[in-house]
Formats: structure tokens, sequence, C-alpha cells
């Protein structure tokens, strides 16, 4: 057999390997598939939203002066 490592199908990057289901003849069969990428410069990431971009500022809208 091969080896058992997945990777992105767009960086190439190792990905965790995790365990979907599908149902067969009435029952649960275990499929082991690629999870998904975690690799900031990856276009797939699945973070990329939660990342912010290096120049972007974190604080939003600055706080109004109550006075």
């Amino acid at each position: 057999m091969g080896t058992d490592e997945r990777v992105c199908p767009v960086c190439g990057q190792p990905v965790e390997t995790v365990v979907r289901r599908h149902k067969t003849l009435g029952a649960w069969v275990p499929v082991w598939t690629g999870g998904p990428c975690h690799n900031p410069e990856c276009p797939a990431c699945a973070d990329r939203d939660q990342v912010a971009d290096p120049g972007e500022e974190h604080g939003g809208a600055p706080a109004e002066n109550p006075s």
C-alpha cells in the first residue's frame, strides 16, 4: 500500500486525517479523508477568513469620548 499521509490538493502541505461516514446498505461506514488545510498562505485555507492581513487594523472604529 501507499502512504496514509493526506496533503492539501492546492498547496501540498500535510493535513490531518478526519473520519467521516456514509450509509451503505443500511449501515454507517467510516471513511478516512483529508481534513481542511490550515496553511495561512494557501488559497484553500479553512482559517483564511479568521487570519488577519498583516496591514489590517484590529481595533475597529475608535471609541468616542463621552465627555
